[in-house]
């Protein structure tokens, strides 16, 4: 292959549509190469009818994104030679046809940048409430950050250094690659500009409960894995699932029906406190939203599910514990549905 200073690589697992549309705004004079989770669409046969390099995953490993990009960018870098730049894109997002000069200008103007990304927004924001919450999600602030998402321009030289993606991390792996560059004295950077779009298509209450489900799963593993050297933003997090999503409902409720065998009117008071103390939690939320400029229909449906969410997210921490405790490799945790 000719040499480029930026190659990249696409991963996904039955994308369908938007396969195709991130393949098409990402295909072109750059090597590309599209890492394939066993999907059972066409995406494989429409990756290569394209011209990309197409890298099947073993299926006889648990399938992760983090190997999925491990296996993309070090194919590239042994079969092209310079590579110094992988521009990471999932196969669910759109490439910003400018987004890859700025990225670049931005790298070069700061060696010390493992990577840099931009502003993901969401494709259809409006047709659900969990896609807008996605969006909102994305709306990370400019500047040096803890972490980047799926989707950035990283250094090759600083991907060597820490040896890539943790292969067994079925969720939460940028998090843990940017601890670890950042312990090597790497950066990451958010600049200000577009892109990805992306279609998170979570359509249903389910699906939200799934990706939330993950997601809690992520900040169990993170902070078993990385301990008091974990990122402090993540502990909290654990420790906030912890407290709304278990103990507090939980020893409300046993608090509630021991206090009821003594006085019925102290244990519907206590039982009233538990309720009320989420609904408090869920009017601060929604405050917040509110002073950030947000509508209010938006804000306080924005803070009952993150509320509701701490249960969702619960049962990920204790799907991990488990896991752990058992020894076992985990499965993916997968909320779309092929289109």
């Amino acid at each position: 292959m000719e040499a480029k200073p930026i190659v990249v690589v696409v991963i996904g697992r039955n994308e369908g549509e938007r396969l195709r549309r991130c393949l098409r705004s990402v295909a072109g004079e750059l090597p590309t190469a599209y890492v394939d989770s066993g999907s059972t669409d066409d995406s494989v046969a429409f990756a290569r009818g394209m011209g990309v390099t197409v890298l099947p995953l073993d299926m006889r490993i648990g399938f992760t994104a983090a190997r999925a990009r491990n296996v993309g960018w070090r194919h590239l870098v042994d079969e092209v030679e310079n590579v110094a730049f992988i521009q990471f894109v999932d196969g669910d997002c759109e490439l910003d046809p400018d987004w890859l000069d700025k990225a670049l200008s931005a790298m070069r103007a700061e060696p010390g940048l493992a990577a840099v990304f931009g502003r993901r927004r969401e494709r259809f924001p409006e047709q659900s409430i969990y896609n807008r919450m996605c969006d909102d999600e994305w709306n990370v602030p400019v500047g040096i950050v803890a972490a980047c998402g799926g989707d950035a321009l990283f250094r090759v030289e600083a991907l060597v250094a820490a040896d890539g993606y943790s292969d067994d991390l079925i969720a939460g792996e940028e998090p843990d690659l940017c601890l670890r560059l950042r312990r090597l004295g790497w950066k990451i950077r958010r600049i200000d500009a577009e892109m990805t779009l992306h279609d998170a298509n979570i359509l249903s209450f389910g699906s939200w409960w799934k990706r939330t489900k993950r997601a809690g799963f992520a900040y169990a593993a993170h902070v078993l894995r990385h301990g008091a050297g974990s990122d402090p933003q993540w502990r909290r997090q654990v420790n906030s699932i912890l407290l709304w999503g278990l103990v507090w409902p939980l020893g409300g409720i046993v608090l509630a029906a021991l206090l009821s065998f003594v006085n019925l009117a102290a244990g519907a008071a206590m039982l009233g406190a538990v309720v009320g103390s989420y609904a408090l939690q869920v009017v601060r939320i929604a405050m917040r939203k509110r002073a950030a400029g947000e509508d209010r229909a938006f804000a306080f449906r924005y803070a009952a599910l993150i509320m509701t969410g701490k249960f969702a997210e619960m049962t990920g921490v204790l799907r991990c514990w488990t896991s752990h405790a058992l020894k076992r490799g985990d499965t993916l945790i997968e909320y779309k549905r092929p289109t």
